[in-house]
């Protein structure tokens, strides 16, 4: 007899309806404590669509939930780990996060408790007294160039520059910060972060807030 494989960590879309009923909400009363239109909560909860950063901090603050919940980063129950799964990454699907020095994208967040977090980001600040404090958070990141030139700053080590189809690798418990390079007015860039601990989401989202 075939072994059937556990469904994978829920959505985004299936976490919303579990929260709608345990709640015994309908989809408009949900709207209507969320602000956010029954025909977008409809999309969401068919997996047809995800929400922006601004949206889903709208939501947990509107349902008085945590934003971690939403991505369900942090679990402590104890589960085999699921070996069968993909997701497709897609821009328009991206959870989008709207900064002064960068736009985040972060690709497949249906996938629940990622080892990896990828993110497609946008960098716009072109220098590092422009960008403010270097970033630190836990874990490691490994940065592919797609477009454009951006300069490279941390805290131990001296400014490098690199251009398209370069990459670097850091730790990014180190502070960093990524800006433009010279005669460059924006780049495109491909992040990977990992983490041994739990709750890198937490981490990456907390340097947003």
């Amino acid at each position: 007899m075939a072994t059937r494989l556990k469904p994978e960590q829920p959505t985004l879309g299936a976490l919303l309806r579990a929260l709608r009923a345990r709640n015994s909400w309908t989809l408009k009363e949900m709207s209507l404590r969320s602000g956010i239109p029954i025909s977008t909560l409809s999309k969401v909860e068919h997996d047809r669509l995800t929400l922006t950063y601004d949206k889903l901090l709208q939501l947990s603050q509107r349902l008085n939930i945590r934003m971690s919940e939403l991505f369900a980063e942090n679990d402590s129950v104890a589960e085999p780990p699921v070996t069968a799964r993909r997701s497709i990454g897609d821009l328009d699907r991206a959870v989008r996060v709207n900064t002064a020095n960068y736009d985040y994208y972060y690709l497949c967040t249906e996938l629940r408790r990622k080892r990896m977090i990828p993110v497609i980001t946008r960098v716009r600040a072109k220098s590092v007294e422009e960008f403010g404090d270097l970033v630190h958070h836990s874990g490691e990141e490994f940065i592919y160039i797609v477009s454009g030139r951006i300069v490279v700053h941390t805290e131990f080590y001296d400014p490098v520059t690199l251009e398209a189809g370069e990459s670097i690798y850091i730790d990014s418990n180190m502070g960093h910060a990524y800006v433009t390079g010279d005669g460059c007015d924006e780049a495109v860039v491909l992040g990977v972060c990992s983490s041994a601990e739990d709750g890198l989401m937490d981490s990456l989202l907390n340097l947003h807030g």
